[in-house]
């Protein structure tokens, strides 16, 4: 299969025809590799792992909300007030936008 090289803005680009994406298994915006080896240009599909940066968004996420961990108990539940103890001693409020 052939295609040719256009220009794209001040770069040059080549069209992949939709089989040549299904048999690498990506789509339109698709990161890929580019290595050039005896004047062959090989283009392959960057994978990223399923976890990869989860560990340091959740210590970011954790780091952030540390100061507001608390703000959650100032809101009550509808039937606060039939529990009895701390749940008594919170304002029960009503969420905003239609739910119960």
């Amino acid at each position: 299969m052939q295609t040719a090289l256009r220009k794209i803005g001040n770069s040059t680009g080549m069209n992949l025809p939709k089989p040549i994406l299904r048999a690498l298994g990506v789509e339109t915006g698709a990161a890929m590799e580019l290595v050039v080896e005896e004047g062959r240009v090989i283009a392959t599909p960057v994978r990223s792992t399923v976890r990869e940066g989860w560990e340091v968004d959740a210590k970011r996420i954790g780091a952030e909300s540390v100061a507001d961990s608390d703000d959650w108990l100032s809101f009550g539940n509808e039937g606060d007030d039939e529990l009895g103890g701390e749940a008594q001693t919170r304002s029960p409020r009503r969420c905003v936008g239609g739910g119960a």
